[in-house]
């Protein structure tokens, strides 16, 4: 499994990478989508909402389950990846890079710092 040094990540299985300024990419681990198997459906309706940390926003459905999107720090929501209503599977096979999820206004960058490395996440999976 793939776990880039350059993210930070949560105990539910999401990343986050600030990209300039306080805008960050979020999204989920190659862990989390390997546990849900295939990805078939990705629901994200909170566009343009400010948002707590931990707070749930959005769902992606898999052949067997659905699962929670937890936000990794607080923010507004400002972009979501248009590309997964069209092909969900970019979870599967890019989640790092084409299968990010949305794009975050932080509300504090320096939260960002407060989240797992990425040796501490492989420790606790």
């Amino acid at each position: 499994m793939n776990f880039p040094s350059d993210l930070r990540y949560t105990n539910e299985h999401e990343w986050i990478r600030l990209e300039s300024g306080n805008i960050a990419v979020v999204g989920i681990t190659d862990f989390a989508q390997g546990e849900l198997g295939d990805i078939v459906f990705v629901e994200i309706e909170t566009a343009g909402q400010e948002l707590g940390a931990n707070d749930i926003f959005g769902t992606i459905e898999a052949v067997k389950t659905v699962s929670d999107l937890f936000l990794p720090v607080a923010g507004k929501v400002i972009e979501v990846n248009s590309a997964l209503n069209n092909n969900p599977e970019l979870l599967n096979s890019d989640p790092y890079g084409e299968g990010w999820l949305i794009k975050l206004e932080v509300s504090n960058p320096s939260d960002i710092e407060t989240l797992l490395d990425s040796s501490a996440y492989q420790n606790i999976i």
